[in-house]
């Protein structure tokens, strides 16, 4: 029997089988279209075949990464959740898809990575806790820069920077296009019937995170809630095919500090000065350990790695 084929993703939390955007999108695909992966659910994207998430290992074609590639190679694997739709569809969906890319993403990265108090009391916090030491005091912030060129990128604009006037156009966008999808899902379970397709994946990439992770700014939140059969559709979604993320969404250990009223208390204060005193420490260490300046003898490497793979959590999708 072949050896399954391997997907990396951010983990996840919220009551989300990812935080991320593009995980999320493929994550539901590989769902939807039956694929039998193994789910490599990480916090640290330098362990992707990649150095980026989400990432799709093959045995035959190499590693794949971005949302349309990896789903590009599972239909080439026989596993097609479009299978059924007619031309027409397959239009529709093209069309869809590059609404949210354009009205709807650049909104969502500027409300969790741009907007700077949801930056900085939920985002950067989120990333800092669960990357681990010493990348965690380097990579939200390049992850930071990264989503801030998406964004520029996405809008066709290089010299693009943050302000209210662009705020005010990225929400309106974004409350225009979960309008539209409103629209066009109806009282319909899926956009196409009664089976979801790849539109159906990517609307709830996009729209489950606005919907479940907290943020002290989250206008777009506000209006998701107010679309009834929008928010029924993400919450169907995670029952039928992620149940066990969506049955831990009460208990989940990082849900009250999204709130933000416990960050500035004195012991978080202390922490955050020790952790400042070690930074400059760690930092030189991590770079010196990266940059091969020190080495690691192999009979270490050997002793670390049962506490690397237990940093992993590796589940198999049906």
């Amino acid at each position: 029997m072949a050896a399954p084929m391997e997907l990396y993703c951010w983990r996840g939390d919220h009551g989300l089988p990812s935080v991320d955007v593009d995980c999320l999108t493929v994550l539901a695909y590989a769902k939807f279209a039956g694929a039998p992966l193994k789910v490599h659910k990480i916090t640290n994207p330098w362990r992707s075949p990649t150095g980026i998430l989400p990432a799709l290992k093959t045995r035959e074609e190499g590693s794949f990464s971005q949302p349309s590639k990896i789903i590009i190679q599972l239909r080439k694997q026989k596993y097609n959740a479009d299978y059924d739709l007619s031309a027409k569809e397959g239009a529709d969906t093209l069309a869809f898809v590059s609404l949210l890319e354009e009205k709807l993403l650049p909104a969502l990265i500027y409300t969790q990575w741009v907007d700077a108090k949801n930056y900085v009391d939920a985002t950067r916090r989120w990333y800092a806790e669960n990357i681990p030491f010493p990348l965690n005091f380097l990579l939200p912030n390049r992850m930071h820069g990264r989503q801030l060129e998406r964004l520029r990128l996405v809008r066709g604009d290089p010299a693009l920077e943050p302000g209210e006037q662009l705020e005010k156009e990225l929400y309106q966008d974004a409350l225009e296009c979960m309008t539209l999808l409103s629209q066009r899902l109806g009282s319909h379970k899926f956009f196409f019937g009664d089976s979801p397709s790849s539109l159906d994946a990517y609307v709830f990439g996009h729209l489950a995170p606005i919907l479940k992770i907290k943020l002290p700014n989250n206008k777009l939140q506000q209006h998701i809630n107010s679309l009834e059969n929008l928010r029924q559709f993400c919450n169907n979604i995670l029952v039928l095919y992620f149940p066990s993320e969506s049955r831990e969404l009460p208990t989940r250990k990082v849900s009250p500090q999204a709130e933000g009223g416990d960050f500035d208390n004195e012991p978080h204060k202390r922490r955050n000065q020790i952790l400042s005193v070690l930074f400059a420490v760690g930092a030189m260490l991590g770079y010196a350990v990266l940059s091969g300046i020190i080495t690691i003898k192999h009979t270490h490497a050997q002793l670390e790695e049962p506490h690397i793979e237990e940093e992993e959590d590796e589940e198999e999708e049906e």
